[in-house]
Parts: C-alpha cells; structure tokens; sequence
C-alpha cells in the first residue's frame, strides 16, 4: 500500500532530478517501508534511489528486499559502493544472497569483501545447503563466567553496537565452548559484584550447526526463544539464529511442501520471475513420472475388457470410484504430512496412527458408499435406467467404495510414514503420487467385487 501511495511522488521528483528531496523524503521512513516502496518501482529508478540514499540506510534497505531485487542492485553497483554495502551487511543475510546469486557474481562480490568479512563468508559457505550454519550469524555477544554483572555491563556497552541480539548474551570458556546463556535482564538488576555465572539460567538450549532448517524450526516453536546459539560437535559456539531468521526458514519450508504436495520441484523464485522453460522443467519432471503410472490403469482396464464389454454400465462408474479413492487418498496424506512435520506425531506412532486411519476410512467408505447406493437405486425407481440387476449393480458400487476409500485412507497415511523411515521429506508423498497409487489398484478392487457379484447376471 505505502509503495502505490510514495512511489510516484518518487518517480516524479527523480524525472526533475530532485535528489535532495528524495532523500529527504525518505529520511524518517522506516527501512522496510522504503523497501516497500522500490520492490514496486521499475528496476531503473530503484538502483537510482539506492545511490541517493546515504550509505547506512541504503544497506539497512537492502536487507529489507527480496534476494531479487537485491540481486539486480548488485548488478548495477560499482565495486567500491558494491564491497562497502556487502561488508556492512549482517553476514546471515549477505550469506543467503550468496546463495541466490549467479555463481559469477557471486565469486566477484566475495572478491571485494574485507579480509575479515571474507572469512566469516566462508565460514558459512561451509556448512551443508539448508543447515543451521547456513542461516546463523555471529553477530553475537558472550561473557566470561568469572566477570561481575558491573563488568558484564561494561563489557556490552562497549562491544554490544551492532550485534543481532542483546537480550540473551552467551557465556563461554577461554576455549568459546558454550557454558549457558543469560538475560540482558538479569544483568541490568543484578548487584553489580554478582558474578555472571550466578546469573546463569542453567537451560539453555543449542542447534548443532548441521542440523536441518526443519529441526530449527522445531526447535524454536517448542522452546519459544527469540534467538538460539549454534554449536559445532564439540560445543563450541559458532553462531546464533535469531527469530527473524527463523521466519524466513519457516516460509522456504512451507514453499517446498507445498509444492512437493502438489507434485512440482520447488520455484526459487516467484512465479512472473520464472523463465517459461523453467517451469516446464519443475512440472514436467513429475508429471512424466505420474502419467506413466497412470498408464498402468488402461493397462488394468485392457485386463478386465471383456467384463467391460459383457457390462457396459460398469464404465460409468470408474471416474466416481477412482476419483473418491484418491481423495480420501490425499485428505490422509495431507493430515498425516501436516502432523509429521509439526512433531505431534512420530514413526513410533504409526500402529496407532494406521488403526486410527483404518477407522475413520471405513466410516469414510462407508458414508460414500451409502450415498452411491441409495442414488442408484433412486434413479432406477424413478427412471429406470439400471434394470433389473439395479440392486445387485448399487451393491457393487456401494462395497467398491467402502474398500477403495478405505485403501486409499491407508496408503495416503502410510506413506508419509515410509517416506520419513527412509530420510525423504515426507512431503514427497505428494497427493498426485498417492491419487495415482489408488486410481490403479481401485480399478482392481472395481472390477473384482463386480465380478464376485454380478457372475451369473450381468457378467
């Protein structure tokens, strides 16, 4: 909204070439309102505004901006204004614009950093795709155990500018091996000869660097902390994530699942960004995969053919039984997943959780069943259309239903379940993959219990 409300005055005041104005102008805007405003303004007049605005709010803008549109910031930098922007970045965020850029610019951006800033990018770059270290900064303050809270004090006021978080500082050893964590608080009403050991909260919590973004996540919906210290396998503090950071993490992590639920490769970009070749590539992948598994279904139909052809009738049904197979299929796949992912279940549940799912799919199979009966047997009393085997017809469809809901209530909360056992995203099991599980082992239960019935009659 503030982007369509400022936006034009500022296009306005840059075709006068009124560059003391625009920076006044947006002087007393905050940093994430001003980066509002240029993600909707032509890519021209936003590099533009970049070289107008003093240097510290241009680099806290930056931050503010989607990896997009700093990367074509980047791109119209000279190397002077590009090291200086880059070296004042917080190093979490400058390390995730690394991982976006082309790997050109990207080898030329780490070319310009200072020495020192240098080392902590590649410190980060060293930790595995999508680990806590990837995400973590060591922007961060620690305290020896052996100082009083005067000292502590001291010590903040003198080394605290510019750290990502003061509320919780980090007490270490000569070695930075992590011993506890303790609040700005605690310090500040302390006495000032406490030691801050004393003052320890004996808690405290860590995130190994390599683990998972999805284990980071977890690890802060259930601690409910503003920041969380990362360790290396010996204990050692390395780097801290802070809630902000964790935002992010969580959005990345939900994109994925939900586009692994749809069956498509995850976008790294939004959607208008995307080439159209790139998204041929994310969507065709699967949808090859799923069309060949789907083939197996006039495979199955070329199998009962002859049932076919002695009870053309039968065919009407198929969309309906398949169709509710592999809904009943993804409904369970997407509970399942959903519940996987927030830990209120864990593989060690998955008798309880498949005698639950057994349950509600035959009470599912049996409310569908039901309905398919009794509309079968309504429309031959009114319209005559099924004939005399009209009962015997509604009792195939009705059992056929109970037994493809309930198959695909089963295999849509199973899967999840092997997907995690073997260390796949559970995600994985996207809805289209159990859809086409259903669809054709349905058509074999379909044609069985028509064949079980009707031999004799229609068959």
């Amino acid at each position: 909204m503030l982007g369509k409300l400022v936006g034009p005055d500022l296009e306005q005041m840059l075709s006068n070439k009124a560059f003391d104005l625009v920076r006044s102008t947006l002087e007393d805007l905050h940093p994430a309102d001003i980066a509002e405003v240029l993600e909707d303004m032509p890519n021209e007049s936003s590099a533009l505004i970049f070289r107008i605005m003093p240097r510290s709010q241009a680099t806290e803008v930056f931050e503010y901006l989607s990896v997009e549109e700093q990367s074509h910031i980047v791109s119209t930098f000279g190397t002077k204004a590009l090291a200086s922007m880059l070296n004042e970045m917080a190093p979490d965020d400058r390390m995730r614009l690394f991982e976006e850029l082309p790997a050109s610019v990207t080898r030329q951006a780490l070319a310009i950093l200072s020495p020192s800033e240098l080392e902590v990018a590649r410190e980060l770059m060293g930790y595995p795709e999508n680990s806590a270290g990837r995400y973590m900064t060591p922007e961060y303050l620690t305290l020896s155990p052996d100082m009083t809270a005067e000292e502590a004090l001291a010590h903040i006021r003198k080394h605290g500018a510019g750290r990502e978080t003061l509320n919780i500082l980090y007490v270490v050893d000569e070695r930075e091996k992590l011993l506890d964590d303790v609040r700005l608080s605690s310090l500040v009403m302390a006495s000032p000869e406490t030691k801050v050991v004393d003052l320890a909260q004996h808690d405290v919590v860590t995130i190994s660097a390599k683990a998972d973004r999805e284990e980071v996540v977890g690890m802060f919906e259930k601690y409910d902390r503003v920041a969380l210290p990362v360790t290396d396998s010996e204990g050692v503090l390395v780097g801290i994530i802070t809630v902000d950071d964790v935002l992010d993490v969580a959005k990345e992590e939900a994109t994925e699942d939900i586009h692994a639920l749809g069956g498509v490769e995850t976008l790294e970009a939004p959607y208008f960004d995307m080439g159209l070749f790139s998204l041929f590539k994310k969507r065709g992948g699967w949808l090859a995969i799923l069309f060949m598994g789907e083939m197996l279904t006039a495979t199955t139909l070329a199998v009962f053919e002859e049932k076919l052809a002695q009870a053309v009738v039968l065919s009407l049904f198929i969309p309906l039984i398949i169709s509710s197979g592999g809904n009943s299929g993804s409904q369970a796949a997407s509970i399942i997943i959903r519940a996987l992912a927030l830990r209120e279940i864990q593989l060690r549940n998955f008798f309880r959780v498949f005698a639950r799912e057994l349950a509600s799919g035959l009470m599912l199979g049996v409310l569908l069943g039901s309905i398919g009966f009794v509309r079968i047997m309504t429309w031959e009393h009114f319209f005559g259309v099924y004939g005399e085997h009209a009962f015997k017809l509604a009792s195939v469809i009705s059992l056929s239903l109970v037994s493809i809901v309930l198959f695909g209530n089963l295999v849509g909360a199973s899967l999840p379940f092997f997907f995690r056992s073997v260390g796949v995203d559970p995600a994985k099991a996207s809805t289209p993959f159990v859809a086409t599980i259903v669809d054709v082992t349905g058509l074999i239960i379909y044609f069985s219990i028509a064949t079980w019935i009707l031999t004799g009659t229609l068959l």
